[in-house]
Order: C-alpha cells, then structure tokens, then sequence
C-alpha cells in the first residue's frame, strides 16, 4: 500500500503537469486569482484520477513482485508449496475492491467534477487578457484597438505612442501619435483608460466617392493637434464564471442511468426523424416532380400526376415557346435547390443527432473500460515482476512507462475509430481491453509455469550470443587423471574432420536462398554433425596431461547454428570462419603431438 500511494502520486503530478502544460496559453497573462488557479489544478488532478491509478498499480505491482523475485522470496514460498496464483490472491482481492471504487468514482463523482473543470476553462479561456503593453510592437488584445509603445519608463510612463482605433469601423478609423501617455484601469475595472499627450490625430471625414474630384482612390481625412486627450475604453478584466448550465447536457456531465436514458430517447428520436424525412423527401423528389403545371393552353391537355408523359418530354419541351422552355428550367432549377437544402438540413440535423449518441454511447463504455484496467493492469504487472525478478526504478519504471504507452496508443485508436463511426462503439472502446486481457493471460501463463522466455537475463545471453560478445572455452588441467588420451586417434579424427569440412565449406560459398533453405533439414544437419564429431577428441584430449595441449584446445572457437533464415544469412559467413579457425587449430594439435613424440601405442602406464 505504501508503494501504491508512492507511485500513484508521482503518476498522478505526471499526468497533471503534462495537463496543465497542454493548457497553459489559456492562464498565463490572464491575472486570474489564486483561488480560480487552485480549483482548477484540484479538478484537473480529480479528472486524471482515472488515468493515473492503472498506471500506478502496473508499476507498484512490478515493484512488488520484482522485489520478492529479486530476493528470491517468490522462490521460497514456491519451494513451500505455495503456487503463483495463491500468492497473489490477497492482492486481486485488493485491486478487485479498488477497481470497484474507481467505478463508483467515475459514476458519481466525475461526471461533476468534470463538468466544473471545463466551465472553469471555457470561462479562463473567454477571459480578457491582463494589460502589459509590450515595446516595440503592436499591442492588439484591446478590443477595436492597435497600440504601439516604443519605450515605457519605471514610473510606468509610454513614451513616443501611436493608436490604431478602428472601433467605429475601417472606414472611419482613426490614427494617433503622441509624445508620451499613460494607461490604467477603472476602478470597477471595466474599463481601460488611455490618457495622451501633445499628439497629433488623423482621421477619416467619410465622404462619399461621388464627391471626390479627379483621382478617386484618395481619401480626405482631418487632422487634428492636441496636448490632452482622454479615452475610456471598454475592457472588462474582471474573472466571469461562465454558466455551469453549458456543461449540464454533455456526455462527460452524465452518469451511467442518465446516459442510458439519453441514448434510448435519442435513438427514439432519429428513428422518428428518418421515419418523418423518408415520405417527405419521396413526395418532394418523385411524386411532385412529375406534376404538370395547367396553366398553358397547350398543357391543358396532358394528365397531371401520371408518369407516362415524361418519356414524351423532350419532344413536349421543345414544342412549347421559348419564354415557356425558360421558364420550365427556372423551375426545375428552384425545385432542385429547395429539395437540396431540404434535404442537407436533414441530414445535418440527423447527423448531429447521430454524433450526440455515439459521444453518450463512448462515455457509457468509458466507465467500464477505465475501471477494469485496473484490473488488468494488475495481471500484468505481478506476473512480469516475478518473471524478470528485477526490483526497484530500473525495469519496472521502463516497462511500466512503455506498457502504458502502448496502451494509450491502442486506446487513442479505438477511441477514434468509434468517434468517426469507422467501428462499432462498443469495439473501439474495448479494443485495449481485450489487448490488455490477453497480454494478462499470456504473461500469468507464463509465470505460473516457470517459463524463462520473458527473463530478460535470457534475453541478454540470447542477443550477446547473436550480436554481441563470443563464449570463451575455458579447460583446466585436471588434477586426477584415470585414463590418458588415445593420441594417434585424436590425430586420425582432426585429420578426418578437416577433410570433411573443406567439403562443407565447398557447399557453403553461398547462401541458399529462402526457397531452398526451407527444403533443407534446419537446423544444419551437417553442421551439428561436425561438432558432434568435434567434440570426441576435445573430451578425449581434456585427459591430457600436458599444458600445451590444455591451452590449445582453449583456442578452438564456439560455433552455434541458427534455425532461422535470416540469423543463418547474417551468421554464415562468421560460421565459415570459425570453421577455417578449427581446421587451423588441428593442425597446430597435431603438429603438437608429433613434435612431442608421445606415446603413439596408448600404454595407459607410461
């Protein structure tokens, strides 16, 4: 429990500053109170209470069993006679009891606490900006105004000024340039007010073009001087909570009975409303589109309401009068438009309909899917913990952070796809799920039975045998020594064993394709029978009693054949070279042996 509380307070400022950094614009440079500032920071770390516990029960589980497994405490229990499962049944008992509180609190209190974070946003964000006039450039958060400053002393005093007030419109702007000015607040502030001093004022007189003479593209304007000049402008910079009545209708604002009853009378509705729009749009598109119009005389005689005249249309419309053929495309043209904007108003507003649900529908799976991460999260971090039997900030905090990553990719994705209607609701929702569930299972299988595969000690002897440092033989003499070796047949075997690799070395120039790699026996027959072959003499000459020999056998290299094609591709040629190495090394043997004149009969006396 103490590690839990740890590590879901380190997940949860994670996960907050990471929140408020993504928010930041819209509270810097507001001058809203502190006390604004610490409701929001309490209900965003509220919101991301959900997020940051499955996380902390991953990483503190890890801890927890790779600590166990790190002192081989797990391995005491288990030599006990106590299982895997039954070790951890005290804690699923816990985190069952856990993901039910997450589920009562995602139920009950967040929607609340959600709906009052985002009202604090919207209103942070419809917040006018606190007032510091920068130097040197435009100042443009002052509604209908454009102020530039070049200098501004310690008293707070704007030196060379110039006002850009286009408040009144483009047309009637008005253009001021003074020597210095001040700036400051009302005391209701309200309102912003910019006193100027010993300035000039340029301003539009608005006359018509009709009265300007010769070049049309000048525009009067009065020019005014002035040593005082007074604006109060309006600019509210007081702290506005907006209607909290602007979060009560959305999904995030529901808990799961009302989000149920909005998706069941929604989805009433849009049945009802494609049931109202489907006769509507018949009529309009085929019934009333092939009504005849009696108001000629030379259509009095068609049938009205029937279909059979429209295969004799184009010989009708063209015996009719040219201002009558005009009038009848005018028609059909008006008629078209007015069903068109019928109908994509329809289906904006079923659209719109539709949207609502699916967002009611993702926050009803929501609760659920959040709650049983826990869960599962947990099922993944204590089995991996007793299989990489790695304790403390190392392996758990890297695998914890990776895991998660994961996760919240496979989430974000589902998430979309539901939103955008490209997948069910309830797949996309339960994708990462149903990935977490079956990583649980796989990783609980293999830490019940013992498996080695996820050790990344095995990892790490795997990857240093394929890329990274070779094995050493290491021989020692030995101290006790019953038979000697049978010399002359170790010098027969050697001479036996190059022959037959000079032969595989001839078939191994070049790499066999796939196709053909996947007709041989892999791995190498040939090749595991050369190192079996090796291996008689080596055991025979480990008898020796001379440290010429001992050290010599050290020289041979440790030659392992691949299964895969791919290993087989990028080993082979190292293969070969070892298998030259050998050759040279028995040769150097049985050099050895010769110039020694030992005992070639294999008296076991001498």
């Amino acid at each position: 429990m103490p590690l839990l509380l740890a590590t879901f307070s380190v997940c949860l400022f994670v996960f907050l500053m990471q929140f408020l950094w993504k928010y930041v614009d819209d509270m810097v440079g507001k001058g809203a109170e502190m006390k604004v500032l610490a409701e929001f920071f309490f209900y965003a770390a509220v919101y991301l209470v959900p997020m940051a516990l499955p996380v902390a029960i991953l990483f503190a589980s890890l801890m927890t069993f790779g600590n166990l497994g790190e002192y081989l405490e797990l391995l005491a229990m288990k030599s006990s006679g106590i299982s895997l499962i039954r070790i951890m049944k005290p804690l699923i008992i816990l985190v069952v009891f856990i993901s039910g509180v997450a589920f009562v609190f995602q139920n009950n209190i967040l929607p609340g606490t959600q709906a009052k974070l985002w009202t604090i946003a919207i209103s942070l964000r419809m917040k006018s900006p606190e007032l510091d006039i920068p130097e040197r450039s435009f100042y443009k958060d002052i509604p209908g105004y454009n102020v530039f400053v070049r200098h501004k002393n310690k008293t707070g005093l704007l030196l060379d000024v110039m006002v850009y007030d286009h408040s009144k419109g483009f047309d009637n702007a008005e253009v001021l340039r003074s020597d210095s000015g001040r700036m400051k607040m009302s005391d209701d502030k309200k309102h912003l007010i910019l006193t100027l001093y010993n300035g000039t004022s340029f301003q539009n007189i608005g006359a018509s073009r009709s009265r300007l003479n010769q070049n049309q593209n000048q525009i009067p304007f009065q020019r005014q001087t002035f040593t005082l000049r007074d604006f109060l402008i309006e600019f509210d910079s007081n702290f506005n909570m907006a209607d909290k009545s602007i979060m009560q209708n959305r999904d995030i604002s529901k808990n799961i009975p009302e989000l149920r009853s909005f998706i069941r009378t929604a989805s009433a509705e849009d049945d009802s409303l494609a049931q109202t729009i489907r006769p509507v749009l018949i009529t309009q598109v085929y019934t009333s589109a092939f009504k005849q119009k009696q108001s000629s005389p030379a259509s009095r005689h068609l049938q009205t309401d029937t279909t059979a005249d429209v295969t004799n249309f184009e010989l009708l419309y063209k015996n009719l009068p040219l201002d009558r053929q005009i009038q009848v495309l005018a028609d059909a043209k008006l008629r078209t438009e007015r069903i068109m904007n019928d109908f994509s108003n329809w289906m904006n507003t079923q659209s719109m309909k539709q949207k609502e649900i699916r967002g009611h529908k993702i926050e009803l799976h929501r609760k659920f899917t959040y709650s049983l991460a826990c869960l599962l999260f947990f099922f993944i971090g204590a089995p991996l913990g007793a299989i990489i039997r790695k304790g403390g900030l190392g392996w758990p905090a890297i695998l914890s952070v990776f895991l998660f990553i994961v996760y919240y990719t496979i989430d974000t994705f589902g998430w979309k796809m539901a939103r955008q209607e490209s997948w069910p609701v309830w797949e996309g929702m339960w994708l990462s799920s149903l990935f977490l569930a079956s990583l649980g299972v796989f990783l609980t299988y293999k830490a019940v039975n013992d498996s080695v595969v996820m050790n990344p000690d095995t990892w790490k002897e795997t990857l240093q045998q394929i890329f990274g440092k070779r094995e050493i033989r290491n021989y020692a003499r030995k101290e006790v020594i019953m038979n000697l070796p049978n010399y002359p047949e170790a010098i027969r075997l050697m001479e036996q064993w190059n022959e037959e690799t000079n032969l595989y070395l001839e078939q191994k120039q070049k790499i066999p394709f796939y196709g053909s790699f996947r007709k041989q026996n892999f791995p190498d027959e040939q090749l595991n029978s050369l190192l079996n072959f090796m291996n008689q003499w080596i055991e025979d000459l480990l008898n020796s009693d001379e440290n010429l020999i001992i050290g010599k056998l050290m020289d041979y290299p440790v030659i392992s054949p691949h299964r895969f094609y791919i290993m087989n591709f990028l080993k082979q040629k190292q293969t070969n070279n070892d298998l030259r190495i050998t050759m040279k090394v028995n040769d150097e043997i049985c050099k050895e042996l010769k110039n020694l004149k030992l005992d070639c009969s294999h008296n076991p006396e001498k």
